[in-house]
C-alpha cells in the first residue's frame, strides 16, 4: 500500500524533527534573514554566523565559531532540511533552508517557529510583537491559531506551557530541539509576560540596534562586493 501526502510528510517530519541546539540557531537565522533581508539570502558561513551570534534578538546570547555552524549546515543538509547554493558569481557557497517546503510549512506557522528557535519560549503577544518583520498577524487569535495548527500535527512542532502561579499569559515553546527542561520551563514562568516600562523601552531599543546591525550588514556586503571577503 502507498502512503498518502499526509503520511510522506509526516514520516519524514519524524526522521528529521529533532535539532540540537546550534542547529536550531542556525534554523532559525535563515528563517529570519530570508526574510528580513532578502537580498542577502542565501546566506554564507561567514554571515550565517554573524547571524547566530548577535546581541539583539536572541536568547540566549552566544558567540558561535563559523566551524560549528558549518557543521550544523552539512549536519542539516543531510536530513534535507539545508541546501548548499553554487554560482560561479558567488566566491563563497552560500546556505537556504527547505524545511518550510519540507514539512509544509505556512508563511504565519514559519515566523512563530522562528521566534521561538531563536528568543525561546513566549506568549502569543511577544510573538505577535517580535513577527512584525517576519509576518503580519492582524490579531492575537492568528497568533494563537498558527500556534494551535503547529501544535496539532501528529508531530508537534509546539507546545503550550503550564501557566505559572501569578504569570497571566502562558508561553508557548518549540519541540524541534526535544521536550523543554525544567529549567527552561522555570526560567518561562518566571514573569508574567506583560511588558514592563522599563521592558517596552528595551524592545524599542533593541528593535533600532537590530536595524542598525542589518544597515552595517548591508554595507558589509557591498565593501565585500568590491574587495572580497572581510574577515571578522
Amino acid at each position: 500500500m502507498h502512503a498518502g501526502p499526509e503520511e510522506v510528510e509526516t514520516d519524514l517530519l519524524a526522521e528529521t524533527a529533532l535539532l540540537n541546539e546550534t542547529e536550531a540557531r542556525v534554523l532559525g537565522c535563515l528563517l529570519e534573514k530570508e526574510r528580513t533581508t532578502p537580498a542577502d539570502y542565501p546566506l554564507t558561513t561567514n554571515a550565517l554566523t554573524r547571524a547566530c551570534s548577535q546581541t539583539t534578538s536572541r536568547n540566549p546570547v552566544l558567540a558561535y565559531q563559523e566551524s560549528a555552524v558549518e557543521s550544523a549546515l552539512v549536519a542539516m543538509k543531510d536530513r534535507g532540511l539545508v541546501r548548499f547554493v553554487h554560482s560561479q558569481s558567488n566566491r563563497s557557497t552560500k546556505y537556504r533552508q527547505v524545511v518550510d517546503e519540507v514539512w509544509n510549512l505556512a508563511p504565519d506557522q514559519v515566523a512563530v517557529l522562528c521566534v521561538l528557535l531563536l528568543r525561546g519560549p513566549q506568549t502569543p503577544g511577544e510573538i505577535k510583537t517580535r513577527t512584525e518583520r517576519l509576518f503580519s498577524f492582524d490579531s492575537l487569535d492568528a497568533v494563537e491559531r498558527a500556534l494551535t495548527s503547529l501544535a496539532s500535527r501528529q508531530d508537534a512542532m509546539v507546545l503550550k506551557l503550564d501557566r505559572s502561579p501569578g504569570q497571566k499569559d502562558q508561553r508557548w515553546v518549540q519541540l524541534l530541539t526535544g521536550a523543554p527542561s525544567a529549567q527552561t520551563i522555570s526560567q518561562a514562568g518566571s514573569s508574567d509576560g506583560q511588558p514592563s516600562r522599563l521592558q517596552a523601552h528595551n524592545a524599542a531599543l533593541e528593535e533600532r540596534i537590530s536595524a542598525v546591525e542589518l544597515e552595517l550588514e548591508r554595507m558589509r556586503k557591498l565593501l565585500e562586493d568590491l574587495i572580497g571577503p572581510i574577515g571578522d
